[in-house]
């Protein structure tokens, strides 16, 4: 990638036109963006905040087929992100991991009828919590979608006895345990650089912080959020992939469309050792008394709850709120009763939009995770509104679309993306021993140990950043997570903009509940240094930091949890 985010700004300035403009910069844009260039296309993509920074970030972080879309009758979309799951775990290796998932059934029989009508009438009724019965006959559909050569385990079952053997701390009346096997991904954003990298070093071009403000005359009128100017990207082909935001987009290019109604999913993330230790290092995947699917699990050295589904409007700002986190504190109490947790234990909490399509009266949790491509026009030029999709999914969704944008200028793929490593995914050792010895050879300058954690946090993307170490590095002293040279490396590589990028989606010091104060000025003395910050734009950087970890994240005393 290796560009700043004002240079790729004004590389667009100096030739803007393309055959394909991509609006949005979450994981199914660039995604679109990687796909169409690989197959020779010329595309600009252009995002209007920074990358990864709505629901692709706000996920719950799962890399996963989605049992639950079983009842609710989405066959297709279930075999298809079972089979993106499977090929995920190999052509993302380097963020995309295997997770064992624990289900707590608490009944054999609940929910045998229901169940049914859920499926017919997708109304939610009075919930009914799933039996031992129904899950098993669930997970059996969802081995069978799931048989890939063996890329993750079958399902098993364990009564009572083996259950609370293997978790003492769930409740005593539990009378099942099922696990079964999905993936996470503990860096979305990193899998949303790296796909954009490999989109752009093959020639595609890209910008964060261009909004799309308007379309005329066969161009694109885009603004640049830092600066507020403006120019025109001419066009063959648009393509809104802006999410939760996309009839808002549509909106401002002038064709006014009711696609979208996203629903809102929170999350918090805990500092409670205790839990961790209880989750055995699994998912913890069961359903509350309210019928919501819910989630406990190990993320890095903390613990993930979530997530809610709530309907809500993508012009406001999405916040945790204090309601949504007693009703996290009171499900972990259902399935973990002695163990305490409450708010000083919360490190971060974050919200995001799922972009679903428009549903009316119909139950949050029935509306559909499938995706679909919406065509329409701009005058003559042809636009192709993308409406759902998650993150599972995103590179058979970009195939998806690329097909239909190529054939709408008479062109067709020409490469397949099925087995194409992403990012730092290419050549990653498959196993300890392979990893050792990619340690070992890169770790001349800056030790083993050192080279083995930049290569789980970067893949063999490491290498890029390696050879540009020709000292041992300067850690922080506010955190032994990064060093200066990491970070400088990354505030010129990979388009960051704001001190919040960084902190955020750059490295994972947010989401770890690591951004004290003294970690925030000393990144932010880092940033400004590579990116030739004046000291008015560093204290101003710091200070919008600052405000929004804490309105938004909750981060109010910005106190050291390490």
């Amino acid at each position: 990638m290796a560009t700043t985010s004002r240079a790729s700004v004004e590389a667009l300035r100096t030739r803007p036109t393309a055959d394909y403009v991509v609006i949005g910069g979450g994981i199914n844009g660039v995604g679109i963006f990687r796909d169409l260039v690989l197959q020779g296309a010329d595309v600009v993509l252009v995002e209007r905040a920074d990358y990864a920074s709505g629901a692709s970030s706000a996920s719950s972080h799962m890399i996963h087929g989605g049992v639950r879309y079983l009842e609710n009758g989405e066959l297709r979309l279930v075999k298809e992100s079972v089979v993106e799951r499977n090929g995920l775990l190999k052509i993302a290796a380097h963020v995309v991991k295997p997770l064992p998932t624990v289900i707590p059934i608490f009944s054999t029989f609940s929910g045998l009828f229901s169940a049914p009508l859920r499926l017919l009438t997708h109304k939610a009724g009075k919930p009914k919590e799933r039996g031992a019965f129904l899950i098993k006959v669930g997970l059996i559909i969802y081995d069978f979608f799931s048989r890939d050569g063996g890329s993750v385990p079958r399902h098993v079952f364990h009564g009572r006895k083996k259950s609370l053997a293997a978790r003492p701390d769930f409740p005593p009346n539990i009378k099942y345990t099922a696990t079964y096997y999905d993936a996470s991904v503990h860096d979305p954003e990193r899998l949303v650089i790296d796909a954009l990298s490999d989109g752009i070093d093959h020639g595609g071009r890209a910008s964060n912080y261009l909004a799309a403000v308007g379309f005329a005359d066969g161009s694109v009128t885009v603004r640049d959020e830092v600066t507020g100017d403006t120019f025109d990207i001419a066009a063959k082909t648009v393509i809104n992939v802006s999410g939760s935001w996309t009839d808002l987009t549509n909106d401002a290019l002038g064709t006014p469309t009711a696609y979208m109604g996203g629903t809102k999913g929170s999350h918090i993330i805990l500092d409670n050792p205790e839990l961790l230790k209880a989750t055995g290092k699994s998912e913890i995947f069961f359903e509350n008394s309210d019928g919501r699917i819910v989630l406990i699990y190990p993320f890095r050295d903390r613990v993930m709850v979530g997530t809610t589904d709530l309907d809500a409007d993508p012009r406001e700002v999405m916040r945790c709120t204090e309601a949504e986190v007693d009703y996290f504190i009171g499900l972990v109490a259902k399935v973990f009763p002695t163990i305490a947790v409450d708010r000083s234990q919360i490190v971060y909490r974050f919200s995001g939009i799922r972009p679903l399509p428009r549903h009316g009266d119909l139950e949050p949790g029935f509306v559909s995770r499938d995706y679909r491509v919406v065509e329409s026009a701009l005058g003559s030029v042809p636009l192709l509104s993308v409406v759902g999709g998650k993150l599972t999914t995103f590179r058979a969704l970009a195939e998806h679309v690329s097909r239909d944008a190529l054939a709408l200028q008479g062109k067709e793929r020409v490469v397949t993306t099925t087995r194409m490593p992403i990012g730092g995914a290419r050549d990653f050792p498959r196993d300890d021993e392979g990893k050792a010895q990619w340690a070992r050879q890169h770790g001349s300058v800056v030790g083993e140990a050192r080279a083995d954690r930049l290569l789980r946090r970067y893949g063999t993307t490491a290498a890029a950043f390696i050879a540009t170490v020709t000292a041992p590095e300067t850690m922080l002293t506010s955190t032994d997570k990064y060093s200066r040279e990491e970070l400088a490396w990354l505030a010129r590589t990979y388009q960051v903009v704001r001190l919040v990028d960084m902190i955020q989606r750059r490295t994972s010091i947010a989401m770890a509940g690591r951004a004290t104060d003294d970690v925030l000025v000393e990144v932010a003395d880092v940033v400004a240094e590579a990116l030739g910050w004046s000291d008015g734009e560093r204290e101003a950087q710091l200070a919008f930091a600052r405000d929004y970890l804490a309105d938004v994240h909750g981060l109010t005393a910005l106190v050291s949890v390490s």
